[in-house]
């Protein structure tokens, strides 16, 4: 299928602009505010867009697995990581945590849902997880890693955050595999809004400054993230292997990278071209055993 050649560099595209927009909407917007709000808004979109196309709901088994998933897809796994990145975590620091989910994900799938990995593969994630650490070398030695001494409470978070992840895409692959992907997306932002709003209430002053710079972040984590990248990761861990799909993550950190420079003018550093070619190749190495089996 033409939607199955392209859909993971269409999503890589889409995810990777989310911490660009994420820098933006730091500056005009609470975390846990801006989440609740896109969340709130995701939901309706999907809904909306499940009534136009006449989607079929599923039974309500299903219906309480989905918004279980999504306690942990988005909800814990967002809320965590933009917490913690407020709260001090460095980004590259915080993108060496992310990478570890496709590592911890092939790790628990065996065991979860029986799902093995090829030699070959388990070669391919590790070779991901060292490019991953060369592109972001120079970040650790900045000093404001300095203070990772004091932040043990961000990153306790930050780890946890990618747990929740790890944990939802898995549990997505093994009982979600039926039923329409926009009624499910659509449960999985319910799901959400149920971990996001208390926290919004509790510990923020559910600052939102309405500005057009946060309106257009806004719209972008709606209908480009939210609808078009979460959209995509459904389909993929659908149609392909649950790691597979947490291989892509890889390459998020280069390609957020190419974009910094056009978008602020950061530099492309030697470490970060080298790690960028070493994490490709680690996502080909790990991505190949199913491509061959899927073209069988």
């Amino acid at each position: 299928m033409t939607l199955d050649r392209f859909a993971p560099a269409i999503f890589v595209l889409l995810w990777s602009t989310g911490w660009v927009v994420a820098k933006y909407a730091a500056l005009h917007s609470e975390p846990f505010t801006f989440l609740g709000i896109r969340f709130g808004l995701s939901a309706l979109a999907f809904f909306g867009l499940c009534r136009v196309l006449k989607a079929r709901w599923p039974d309500r088994a299903t219906v309480m697995r989905a918004i279980y998933s999504g306690f942990f897809l988005h909800g814990f796994y967002l809320a965590g990581l933009w917490w913690a990145i407020a709260n001090g975590v460095p980004a590259g620091i915080s993108g060496i945590i992310a990478a570890l989910q496709p590592l911890l994900t092939a790790m628990a799938a065996p065991f979860l849902i029986g799902e093995r990995l090829q030699p070959t593969q388990k070669f391919g994630l590790l070779l991901g997880f060292f490019g991953i650490a060369i592109a972001v070398s120079p970040k650790l030695f900045d000093p404001a890693s300095a203070s990772l001494v004091h932040a043990a409470v961000p990153l306790a978070i930050n780890l946890a955050a990618m747990a929740s992840v790890t944990y939802g895409t898995i549990y997505q692959k093994k009982h979600l595999q039926t039923g329409d992907l926009k009624t499910i997306a659509t449960l999985q932002y319910v799901g959400a809004l149920v971990v996001t709003v208390p926290l919004a209430l509790t510990f923020e002053r559910l600052h939102f400054d309405g500005t057009p710079e946060a309106i257009g972040a806004l719209i972008w984590s709606v209908f480009g993230l939210s609808m078009g990248g979460i959209g995509l990761l459904l389909y993929l861990i659908r149609r392909g292997q649950v790691s597979r799909a947490a291989s892509l993550i890889y390459l998020m950190p280069p390609t957020v990278a190419i974009e910094a420079f056009i978008a602020f003018g950061e530099p492309l550093t030697v470490p970060l071209v080298i790690g960028t070619i070493v994490v490709v190749t680690g996502v080909y190495l790990s991505n190949r055993k199913s491509a061959r089996m899927a073209e069988a």
